[in-house]
């Protein structure tokens, strides 16, 4: 009877798993089974569990760092984080109240607003690149702010 169990629990498993494809359940499905296997020869509920709990952490151990490597490398980079940390060179003055300011990064310009918004940055000053939001950089003055 306790089997029934450990099946429906493996299914279970397996259906969130295949909803989610977050590589989250599937480790619980084959604990499950395992459990499921010790019930089939007859050992108690106790080895059972014990089973299920080192089987899911067996498999999450071991095989997670070999699924994400492989199922995460469809994930497209962009080279826009690569720009937080450097220093770019204001070409337009920097006023976040008029909406207006430009930097220049790796040779090319982009929008540009202060991460404090009364402070004015004024033509070829340093920033630097705390963040991007849109299309637009956000920066302090290299040194200040």
């Amino acid at each position: 009877m306790i089997i029934t169990y450990w099946i429906i629990a493996a299914a279970v498993f397996g259906v969130i798993e295949i909803l989610t494809l977050g590589l989250t359940t599937i480790w619980f499905a084959g604990g499950a089974l395992a459990g499921a296997a010790m019930a089939a020869l007859g050992f108690p509920i106790t080895v059972q569990l014990i089973v299920f709990f080192v089987v899911t952490g067996l498999l999450l151990v071991i095989t997670r760092p070999i699924a994400t490597r492989y199922l995460n490398n469809r994930v497209t980079k962009t080279n826009v984080d690569s720009l937080i940390g450097m220093t770019g060179i204001v070409m337009e003055t920097i006023d976040n109240l008029k909406a207006q300011g430009q930097v220049q990064v790796n040779g090319q310009v982009w929008s540009a607003r202060s991460s404090s918004e009364e402070h004015i940055i004024n033509e070829q000053e340093k920033v630097e690149i705390l963040a991007v939001s849109g299309v637009k950089l956000i920066v302090k003055e290299k040194g200040g702010d």
